[in-house]
């Protein structure tokens, strides 16, 4: 991206996640179609299409900025949620935030996230690595085989499921979640 966005194409690009993320808002994403995107911003089938070819590219533009501010907890913030906290009391703290840009963002989680299009996102693939490290660090056998195990939870379904149908409180769920990572605590 080595060259500036056109102002106008800036302007475009504001107002189609800013009618996004209302219409988001205000009903499943699955029952928003590009052209109601296209209608509430003002702007044109083809720029719309050019920029974002389906609701799920939008949902992810939307939620890039939320997870690029985790991401950056994570790396550099103060523990438990950053470095310097041993890998149970992390992963505990690592739930605990996605459970929180999920009560916060669900909507477009679950735009961004379903099924197999959830393993292709950027933050799933940052996810994954980050437990894994965790799982690493902790000496768990055979990483790789628990790693998603261990991310299945944040599913934006399983989640939606949760909240919805079960009626769970997003302190219950954190609570389980949290019974989960004793099983990287060595003294367990």
């Amino acid at each position: 991206m080595g060259r500036m966005e056109r102002a106008d194409a800036a302007r475009n690009r504001a107002r189609i996640l800013e009618a996004a993320a209302q219409l988001f808002a205000e009903r499943a994403p699955q029952d928003v179609t590009m052209d109601d995107i296209a209608k509430m911003a003002g702007v044109g089938r083809g720029t719309l299409y050019r920029r974002y070819p389906d609701r799920a590219s939008i949902a992810v533009a939307l939620l890039d900025e939320h997870e690029r501010d985790l991401q950056e907890r994570l790396l550099r913030g103060e523990p438990p949620l950053g470095p310097g906290a041993p890998p149970a009391e992390r992963l505990a703290a690592f739930y605990s935030a996605m459970v929180r840009l999920l009560e916060g963002h669900s909507h477009l989680v679950l735009g961004s996230e379903v099924g197999r299009s959830r393993f292709e996102t950027g933050a799933y693939g940052f996810w994954r690595a980050h437990v894994r490290a965790l799982l690493a660090a902790a000496g768990t056998p055979e990483p790789d085989a628990l790693v998603d195990v261990l991310l299945a939870p944040l599913a934006p379904e399983v989640y939606g499921y949760q909240r919805t149908v079960l009626g769970l409180t997003p302190e219950q769920i954190t609570g389980a979640l949290a019974r989960l990572t004793r099983t990287l605590d060595p003294r367990s």
